[in-house]
């Protein structure tokens, strides 16, 4: 007979349960703003281009978190730097950005010899972290989640209205490079545990599913932390009965929470308007 306990007896699993809660809260924070900004795909371009970041910071024997974070400054500014002085499109220039850093990664690493492991630095490996990785995405999170509660009226300013922000004496372009950084952060606290695909994810599913139920940006930002940290724990637990990867899980529920959300919604939404 199966206990439902289990899973939370063994020391790696307490782990993995508690950086999946750590990784959780800053990014579905984050995705909020991510959403609302129309930056999705600049969540993506960073966590793509960290992995050429990663092989030089090995080759240079300095952290890899230091190399990966400097990699995804350098996308978001680039990214900023081409948008402003070209007439492509940012999405159009964020694509070719972090594809192209994704690529040099990718043959960065074939050139190097070492012994990292693609699979890991790709997927991440949340069952192997140790105490260490944990106090160090502990330390992101809470610096994160702190910045975003204590900046949130400026960062709503500069989302929904960058001139009027302007206008009324914000620093715009300091809390548009802060809103970088802190993505930038936030996919190299995940690393290790979820990898650098997956973070994507968590950057933008926890938002559009609270977009979905919700117009008051606080409510938003309440629900997305509520639906990614409920993911998070149940995706940790299911794989131990799943034999699957931890990571994988939580996406998957994640897109299967934005399904459930996106067509009853759409009902919800189909019904009010008959009614009127």
């Amino acid at each position: 007979m199966m206990d439902w306990t289990t899973p939370f007896v063994f020391d790696f699993m307490q782990r993995a349960f508690a950086i999946s809660i750590l990784i959780a809260i800053p990014m579905a924070l984050l995705s909020c703003f991510l959403v609302l900004r129309g930056w999705s795909l600049m969540g993506d371009a960073i966590s793509h281009a960290v992995l050429p970041g990663i092989v030089l910071a090995y080759v240079a024997g300095i952290p890899l978190a230091i190399g990966a974070f400097l990699a995804g400054m350098f996308c978001a500014v680039s990214t900023g730097w081409l948008n402003l002085n070209s007439r492509l499109k940012e999405d159009t220039v964020m694509g070719i950005v972090f594809s192209g850093m994704f690529g040099l990664g990718i043959v960065l690493f074939a050139a190097v010899p070492s012994n990292l492991h693609l699979d890991h630095i790709l997927f991440g490996d949340m069952l192997g972290i140790g105490w260490r990785d944990i106090v160090w995405t502990g330390s992101v999170a809470v610096g994160i989640t702190l910045a975003l509660l204590l900046l949130r009226s400026d960062l709503m300013a500069l989302i929904f209205d960058p001139a009027h922000a302007q206008a009324i004496g914000l620093k715009v372009r300091w809390l548009h490079y802060g809103l970088l950084a802190m993505i930038s952060l936030s996919v190299v606290s995940a690393l290790t545990a979820i990898g650098i695909i997956l973070a994507i994810g968590l950057l933008i599913a926890p938002g559009a599913i609270a977009f979905l139920w919700t117009r008051r940006f606080g409510a938003m930002l309440i629900i997305a932390t509520v639906v990614s940290v409920v993911a998070a724990v149940a995706g940790v637990y299911l794989s131990f009965w799943l034999d699957s990867a931890p990571a994988p899980t939580i996406i998957l529920l994640l897109t299967a929470v934005f399904v459930f959300s996106f067509v009853v919604t759409v009902r919800r939404d189909r019904r009010a308007r008959q009614a009127a």
